[in-house]
Order: C-alpha cells, then sequence, then structure tokens
C-alpha cells in the first residue's frame, strides 16, 4: 500500500487556509442566509409563511436526516476535492434554482429541491471541517480549528444580514441567488485545495456498505473523548437553542424591542471575538476536551445572571460573555474531533455530530415555545442549568470506562483514540 503523505509534507508552499476559509465562509453564509431568505421569498411571491416554513423545514431536516450518508461517503471517496467541491457547487446551484422557482412552480417541486440541497448541507459544515487535518500540520492545527469556528461565527452573523438587507433592497429572489453564487464560488475555490487521492485502503470508492452508516456512531459511543465533546455540547445546544425565545420573552419583559433581534446579534459577536481570542492564545491544546468542559460551565454561569438584571444593557453584556464563552468551547470541539477520530469514520464524526448539535438546538428552541407561558426568567435559569448539565455529563462520559463487546479494548487504553493505539495511523497523521 502507498503510504499517505503526512499533513507537513502537503503544505509546504502557500498556505492552503486562507482558500478554505473563504470557501467555507462564502458556503455557510448561504447555508445561514438561506433560511431567512426563503421564508421571505415565499412571502413576497406565494404570500404564505406556511411555505416558507416548510421549505425551511425541507431544507434542515436532511442536515440531520443525511449526516451518517454523506459522511461515509466522503469517507469513501478518492478524490475529495472534487467531492467536496462539487458538493458545495450543487448546494449554490440548488439555491439559485429554488430563486426561481419558488412561487413559480408546483410546492411540492420546490420542497423536493430543497431537500436535495438539504442532504448535501452536512458537507459545508462538518465536512469541510474534516478536510483541515488533510491540509495543515499538526502544529497549524489548532489555530486553524479556532479560524474555522470564526467562519461559523461570521456565517451566522453575515447570513442573515445579507439576506434580510437584499430581500428588503432588491428582492427576496435576488438575496437568494446571491447566496446561491456565493455558495458556488466557494465550491469552485475548493477545488484548489491540495488534497492528495486516497490511495490503497484509504479509499474505496462505491464500496461503501450499510454497516458504514453504525461506525461513527459506534465510535462516538465507546470511544471516550469523542462521547464526551459530543454529547456534552449536544446538550449544551438544548439551551442555546432556546436563547432566541427566550430573547423575545425579554424583550417584552424589558419593554425594548431592539432586544428581540439585538441578544442574539451581541452573543454572536462575543462567540466571534472568543474563537478570534483562542486563536490568538489557545490554551488547553492538549487536551481540547477539558476546554469543551470547562467552556459549558463558563457559558452557563453569564446565562443564570441575566434573570438578576432587570436592565436590558446588562442583559445583553451577560449574553456577549456568555457569547465569548462559546468560542474556545467550539474551537476546542473541533480539535476533540480531529485529534481522536479515527481516519476511516473522520468525515462521518464531523458530520454526526454537527447533526447532532442542530437537532438539539431545534429541541430547545420547540421546548422553549411550549414552556413560553412560564415566563422569561425560568427559561432563562433552563437554558444555564442546561450547559452545567452538559459539563456534567461531558466529565462522566469522559472518565467511564466503555463496556465494549468481547475481545474489544478495555481499560485505560479503551479510552485513547485510535490515532494513539496504532502506530501507523499515528505516523501518517502527525497526531500524538
Amino acid at each position: 500500500m502507498t503510504k499517505a503523505p503526512r499533513p507537513a509534507d502537503r503544505t509546504r508552499g502557500p498556505s492552503p487556509l486562507p482558500a478554505y476559509l473563504t470557501s467555507a465562509v462564502l458556503a455557510r453564509t448561504a447555508d445561514e442566509g438561506a433560511r431567512v431568505a426563503l421564508v421571505m421569498l415565499a412571502a413576497q411571491r406565494a404570500d404564505s409563511t406556511a411555505l416558507g416554513g416548510a421549505l425551511v423545514a425541507a431544507l434542515m431536516i436532511p442536515h440531520v436526516a443525511a449526516a451518517p450518508v454523506v459522511g461515509v461517503l466522503a469517507d469513501s471517496v478518492r478524490r475529495r476535492r472534487l467531492f467536496h467541491g462539487g458538493a458545495v457547487v450543487l448546494y449554490g446551484a440548488a439555491l439559485l434554482t429554488l430563486a426561481l422557482l419558488v412561487g413559480v412552480t408546483h410546492d411540492a417541486v420546490a420542497l423536493a429541491l430543497a431537500a436535495a440541497a438539504g442532504c448535501v448541507a452536512p458537507l459545508l459544515t462538518g465536512g469541510l471541517t474534516s478536510l483541515l487535518g488533510d491540509l495543515l500540520s499538526k502544529e497549524r492545527l489548532t489555530r486553524a480549528f479556532s479560524a474555522d469556528a470564526v467562519s461559523y461565527n461570521l456565517a451566522g452573523i453575515c447570513g442573515p444580514a445579507v439576506a434580510a438587507a437584499l430581500g428588503t433592497a432588491m428582492s427576496a429572489a435576488a438575496a437568494l441567488a446571491v447566496l446561491g453564487c456565493g455558495a458556488m464560488t466557494g465550491g469552485a475555490l475548493l477545488f484548489s485545495l491540495r488534497l492528495s487521492p486516497r490511495t490503497g485502503r484509504q479509499a474505496a470508492p462505491g464500496k461503501a456498505r450499510p454497516a458504514d452508516l453504525t461506525r461513527g456512531v459506534a465510535e462516538l459511543m465507546r470511544n471516550a473523548p469523542l462521547r464526551s465533546v459530543t454529547w456534552g455540547s449536544a446538550v449544551g445546544q438544548l439551551g442555546v437553542g432556546a436563547l432566541p425565545v427566550v430573547s423575545v420573552l425579554l424583550a417584552a419583559e424589558y419593554h425594548a424591542p431592539w432586544v428581540t433581534g439585538g441578544l442574539m446579534t451581541v452573543f454572536a459577536v462575543g462567540a466571534l471575538a472568543g474563537s478570534l481570542s483562542y486563536a490568538w492564545r489557545p490554551v488547553g491544546r492538549r487536551r481540547p476536551e477539558l476546554v469543551v468542559l470547562w467552556g459549558l460551565v463558563a457559558t452557563g454561569i453569564p446565562l443564570s445572571m441575566v434573570p438578576l438584571t432587570g436592565h436590558a444593557g446588562a442583559a445583553a453584556a451577560l449574553f456577549a460573555a456568555a457569547g465569548f464563552c462559546t468560542g474556545p468551547l467550539f474551537s476546542a470541539l473541533l480539535a476533540s474531533r480531529e485529534r481522536y477520530a479515527p481516519a476511516a469514520v473522520r468525515t462521518q464524526i464531523f458530520t454526526l455530530g454537527a447533526g447532532l448539535k442542530s437537532t438539539f438546538a431545534a429541541a430547545g428552541a420547540g421546548a422553549a415555545g411550549a414552556l413560553g407561558g412560564l415566563g422569561a426568567a425560568p427559561l432563562m435559569l433552563g437554558t444555564a442549568a442546561c450547559q452545567a448539565v452538559a459539563a456534567a455529563l461531558a466529565l462522566v462520559l469522559l472518565r467511564r470506562r466503555p463496556s465494549g463487546p468481547a475481545g474489544s479494548a478495555t481499560g485505560p487504553a479503551a479510552d485513547l483514540p485510535h490515532s494513539s493505539r496504532s502506530a501507523p495511523d499515528t505516523e501518517d497523521r502527525g497526531i500524538t
């Protein structure tokens, strides 16, 4: 079998990070902005908010449902540059087509196209992040993951803003078309990345089996660091997902309409600042799973203090502080996935993890909406409690030994990532 070149060998010459980050920002901005643009487009063309909601649901549900499948395909495909770049281009083309079809053709056609685009979407989030380990050397990965976390933050801020601004100034169709073209440009940039084709046993094009769909899930259950950061961060998203609903209740309580969107904006800006700070000085890089654990605790503290304030400005400052703590948390989460995921299922781990976070965030939003009658203070305390529970769960899962089937690794070695138990894999990937 031909040995895969080390990451350090593949990064001689100009850094691939600028091209990667530009592509990631364009693709993820399109993904975030499409949710707003689709609702606006359905309202403008079809005078139907119900259609807009259905389109967003059709786009979002496959983020979770398709994650295992696209992860398996990405882990088995030989030419990743073409696969990932083509997927992002197709996503952008789907948005561009939706800009032309929504309100013009039958709703079922538009919904089917949105669902098809959603099936590709996991490759825009976790799928792209999984490429960093093959693009950069080990020494540059921690800061690269922080920079990648910044791309998520920027997309979360810019996507809805671009969609709303263009949708109001021009039309929602124009906004969706611009976002689609941006994603296609990002996909084209991925074609320039230096990703060596997989060779030998690394690639098995066309040989992905149904059993492969469970390999990533099994790894998330038996690999202690991955298990800890994945399920801990997912439970934490229950609270984060509830924050938009809580913000609406706080706006009514403070008699300040700007709070409805303002609190989430400062939370996102705080997360951006936290990611940049962690990129500048990444602490705890040897044990990123511990950074995730403490990040959950730190996020919950300012959120728990919001009910004690009676002023919108103080609440905004606390939201910004909580957001700041999520920056290092998310950067360390990405680094943990890369460090502890076996190479054979690495993309599955990234796409599954992203899908789980989206699922728990949606569940948190739904629960907050159903419990809205309780008022802002109890729900705010509930969001903070989610972070404490998530941290406790992460700690338990990190320390508990896996009880695998007979013949599987047990004891301390069982808690080590596969890359630490496999000498060839450790050498090839440059991971210790």
